[in-house]
């Protein structure tokens, strides 16, 4: 038998959105703010056990303690500091998911947190050692062709690919930019098809007209925008009747079989 395409479909949580128990059914990962840039112990305590009625992986979404720019501000921190700062929060939501009887199976690093460690090396590595530090059984996800997954894997951990759903890329692999105007996809059509094809192609075609290769192992979809559920909707059903199947990182293997 010939087994299709499988994908991760993950969100972020906890951040205030008010969308969360309707996004949750559609998602199959979420990420739980860890209460720096977003969140609190009970926000936390509330999503957690939300994943758990859904069944829903759960993952720590670590960022910059700077909830006035949302931990979209880069920060410029030592290496020591980062180490602390992702340890503390993952421990933090590992505690309160012991308490209700789930477990955090990975990590994903949030907005400048999570941009600085694609591009520079002392980010990842510190965000890869303070993984490592908690749990070496922790999947560690981060932008596909990105340094934090060279990091994540020197290190010995389970890396996987993440690429976005309603954000543009540019010819070098990354993220346009949110100051640009056509950093985001507001077409719910476009950024459909943008997924499927990353998933079926290993392809994207950049703001700068060309094509770029891409590995997709889990995909983004933002819980913050007004019509965040809709598209959550859209882009699931469109993943099962193209033949792709939608769950959430398994054992040893990752979804794409890589």
């Amino acid at each position: 038998m010939t087994i299709g395409p499988v994908i991760d479909l993950n969100c972020d949580l906890g951040e205030g959105a008010g969308h969360d128990e309707a996004l949750m059914p559609l998602i199959t990962s979420a990420n739980i703010a860890c209460g720096a840039h977003a969140g609190d112990e009970g926000v936390m305590r509330a999503t957690v056990r939300l994943a758990l009625r859904h069944g829903v992986a759960i993952g720590a979404h670590p960022g910059f303690a700077d909830r006035e720019h949302f931990g979209r501000r880069e920060l410029r921190l030592a290496p020591g500091e980062i180490v602390a700062l992702v340890r503390a929060q993952v421990e933090r939501l590992r505690a309160i998911a012991k308490e209700e009887g789930a477990v955090v199976t990975y990590v994903k690093p949030h907005g400048a947190l999570y941009n600085l460690a694609a591009r520079e090396a002392t980010v990842a590595d510190a965000i890869a050692e303070a993984v490592t530090g908690l749990d070496t059984s922790l999947w560690l996800y981060g932008l596909a062709g990105g340094i934090l997954l060279e990091a994540g894997r020197a290190r010995g951990l389970r890396v996987a690919a993440e690429v976005f759903a309603d954000r543009t890329y540019r010819a070098n692999g990354s993220l346009t930019s949110r100051d640009r105007p056509d950093a985001l996809i507001k077409d719910e059509a476009r950024a459909v098809t943008q997924v499927l094809r990353m998933i079926r192609e290993g392809r994207v075609r950049t703001i700068d007209g060309v094509d770029l290769e891409i590995l997709a192992d889990t995909v983004c979809l933002h819980g913050d925008g007004p019509h965040a559920v809709a598209f959550a909707g859209a882009l699931r059903a469109a993943l099962i009747q193209a033949g792709v199947a939608v769950r959430a990182l398994d054992g040893d293997v990752l979804p794409g079989g890589r």
